[in-house]
């Protein structure tokens, strides 16, 4: 049964992708990369949101929660706070420009060689680090979660090498052969399964302790049994303190949903402006739901191991392995008749991982780096050809180094170093050219460089600047608030650059012509109601007692971090309506052109 639901599943969104996406245009840039500007709501909400999710998160996020309690939400209920900033600030200046990349955009607003640093930055970022973690860790997710290696009876690197091989083949079918519109419909039937999977393993948990009285006994049980893991609010030791909800934690979300390539490449595909707000502003609300799927199980476990009704593995210094937490909860309350889907379901979160991962990478190398300094005058089919050639090169390189993490005892923490190097500096200059309209490239360019060098320098040589501790290897202050400080500091240097030498003339947005840029009437109404609902959450489970005694460092960087968002919306608003006055005269003398 459990093979057969397995492959059911599994040969089932294949299918019907296949079906949905067989009349594409794969001939040009438009419909290999954007599925040809043809993504509507329900596709670029389920892309993103299967984009997002993976074992990392299914494994790692749980696991948290299992250490932490319900604080580590976090990341999943901020991120619909960044979703409406995608929505109303981000998208439609994106879709404006008609850009299949975000490093497009910045050659747009700066110039050539700003497109060329982002686009290496990216490349190298995705190529090196993201598809060959996202093999490693989804095949090792598969194998915890669903007890592999005693089901085909192999030794485990055996059983990782095929896991790997399987995902990678798979995911690079999708993303080479069927361009960006079969990754996102796979990515919302997967999606659609996850959802309805991961919230069975909550209903069965509940169940379970409801003891034939309903999940919501079963929620009130666990919530009285377990009450310090219910609190919204991390203590200053936890994973994410207070203050940094206001630093780090939201600058990490606002990269991730409006700036990282390989999420929002779906959003560029959208019919038009008001279909990519829906679908983006969907997603956000799906994001507030996640905590469902990503912490509530992860808390279960925690009640499940201290009433002894599962068997925790335990660490060598005797702890319970909390990265296991996720996986053993499954296969104590799931049924077996369900255990077939929910493997299928976890392999497609996989896949789409990696196969968005690598469609992106695939995207920026042929518009960024083979047409924009190899050779500018190649063709659509040229372009296209490179393409799926290095989409080969990086996917089966990425199958050769995943295994090989095995050894790797601090890969997660080693991760975080390195994303924090390219997003701080991509996110502070995406922000920069949006919200200026003088500042020049030589800014820019300097910005980005100095946020790279820093970060570099601060992780990698001990003692840099004080802010790392010697004699421990921690930092004086929260890592979440260094990264915030940096961002900052980035932006600074542009903005003095700026005023310093300033553009001869201001940058003006043209409207490229390739979407239709009516908003959809309901964007600001459905953003609003998100941002009162994520206040509405934290009011409801925050308890700030636990905080106690915070430096006064920690609540400096956050109340600088919140007075320069403060002035940067400032900013925006008082120039938004000549410049919105600007583009709708801009667009109105286009069509006025194209009539005649």
């Amino acid at each position: 049964m459990l093979f057969f639901t397995f492959l059911l599943f599994t040969a089932g969104v294949f299918a019907v992708t296949m079906y949905i996406t067989r009349k594409d245009d794969h001939d040009s840039s438009d419909g290999y990369f954007l599925g040809g500007r043809s993504l509507t709501a329900g596709f670029i909400a389920g892309s993103l949101m299967l984009t997002n999710l993976s074992t990392e998160q299914l494994v790692g996020l749980n696991g948290s929660a299992f250490i932490n309690g319900l604080s580590v939400m976090a990341w999943e209920v901020v991120a619909a706070i960044s979703l409406v900033i995608m929505a109303l600030f981000f998208l439609p200046k994106f879709l404006r420009s008609g850009i299949a990349t975000v490093p497009q955009f910045l050659e747009e607003r700066f110039n050539a060689t700003t497109r060329k640093i982002t686009s290496i930055i990216f490349i190298f970022a995705y190529a090196v680090i993201l598809l060959p973690l996202i093999l490693f860790t989804g095949a090792k997710g598969m194998i915890s979660i669903l007890g592999l290696t005693e089901m085909l009876n192999m030794e485990f690197t055996q059983c990782l090498w095929i896991v790997v091989i399987l995902i990678g083949v798979i995911g690079s079918i999708y993303a080479i052969f069927g361009g960006l519109k079969a990754v996102a419909v796979s990515d919302t039937l997967n999606g659609f399964g996850l959802l309805v999977g991961g919230i069975a393993i909550s209903y069965f948990a509940l169940s379970m302790v409801g003891d034939g009285k309903g999940i919501f006994e079963g929620y009130n049980i666990v919530k009285e049994g377990i009450p310090q893991k219910f609190n919204a609010i991390s203590n200053p030791d936890g994973d994410v303190p207070f203050y940094t909800l206001f630093t780090g934690v939201l600058l990490l979300n606002l990269f991730y949903w409006t700036t990282n390539q390989q999420i929002i490449q779906r959003t560029f595909g959208a019919t038009n402006l008001a279909e990519g707000q829906k679908g983006v502003l969907l997603a956000g609300g799906l994001k507030v739901l996640g905590p469902l799927i990503l912490v509530l199980p992860g808390l279960l476990a925690f009640y499940f191991h201290q009433n002894g009704l599962m068997e925790m593995p335990l660490k060598a210094d005797g702890s319970p392995d909390a990265d296991q937490a996720y996986g053993v909860l499954v296969q104590t309350v799931m049924p077996e008749w369900m255990k077939g889907f929910f493997s299928a379901v976890l392999l497609g979160a996989i896949l789409s991982s990696f196969n968005s991962a690598l469609n992106s990478t695939c995207t920026l190398f042929s518009l960024g780096v083979y047409k924009g300094i190899i050779k500018k005058n190649a063709t659509e089919d040229q372009v296209i050809g490179i393409g799926k050639k290095f989409g080969w090169i990086i996917a089966i390189s990425s199958m050769i180094i995943a295994p090989l993490l095995e050894g790797q005892a601090s890969i997660f923490g080693y991760l975080q170093k390195m994303n924090a190097i390219y997003f701080v500096p991509i996110f502070a200059v995406v922000l920069v050219g949006m919200l200026t309209k003088r500042v020049p490239a030589i800014a820019a360019n300097t910005g980005m460089v100095f946020a790279f060098a820093v970060i570099i320098g601060v992780y990698f040589v001990p003692g840099m600047g004080g802010i790392i501790d010697p004699a421990s290897g921690n930092f004086i202050f929260h890592n979440f608030h260094f990264i915030a400080i940096v961002l900052l500091t980035s932006i600074a240097i542009m903005l003095i650059i700026g005023q310093v030498k300033p553009m001869a003339q201001p940058f003006i947005h043209k409207h490229s012509g390739d979407v239709d840029m009516t908003p959809w009437k309901g964007a600001k109404p459905a953003g609003i109601i998100l941002i009162a609902i994520v206040v509405a959450i934290y009011v409801n489970f925050a308890d700030m007692s636990v905080i106690g005694e915070v430096e006064g460092v920690e609540k400096v960087c956050a109340a600088l971090f919140v007075l320069c968002g403060a002035f940067a919306i400032f900013k925006f608003a008082k120039e938004k309506g000549n410049s919105t006055k600007n583009e709708d005269s801009d667009i109105d003398l286009e069509a006025e052109n194209s009539h005649s």
